[in-house]
């Protein structure tokens, strides 16, 4: 009988502490953005359901993980692909002062120049 009680017990213990748990969650921005916004991608517009919403984030737009506004006007919602994409252009704005990677000059390399001379040799 003691074991029973001591179960049930443990069982109200971790009830009590999901509930507790749930509720915090139901306070974070991250809850608060998907109630608040349509659950599709800003920028590539894929759609989401309970079973990839997982791969929706919560983007910050100025960066700012501590601007929580309760409006939602700081938080736009994100795929994971386009919000890697988004920190990046940041990330290169910060480092080069511009949303684009470093120029990268064309490669002057060009294996098949000289494809058809050689296809001919072998004749």
């Amino acid at each position: 009988m003691n074991n029973k009680n001591s179960s049930i017990s443990k069982f109200e213990q971790v009830r009590a502490e999901q509930l507790e748990y749930n509720a915090k969650r139901e306070k974070g921005y991250r809850e608060q953005a998907l109630k608040l916004f349509p659950w599709i991608c800003g920028r590539c517009t894929r759609e989401f359901d309970r079973k990839n919403l997982s791969e929706l984030t919560v983007h910050h737009v100025d960066h700012d993980h501590s601007n929580n506004q309760s409006d939602g006007s700081n938080w736009e919602l994100l795929c994971i692909y386009c919000h890697d994409e988004e920190h990046t252009k940041f990330e290169n704005l910060v480092r080069y002062g511009s949303t684009k990677a470093t120029e990268v000059k064309a490669a002057s390399y060009n294996p098949f120049a000289d494809l058809r001379a050689k296809m001919d040799e072998k004749k």
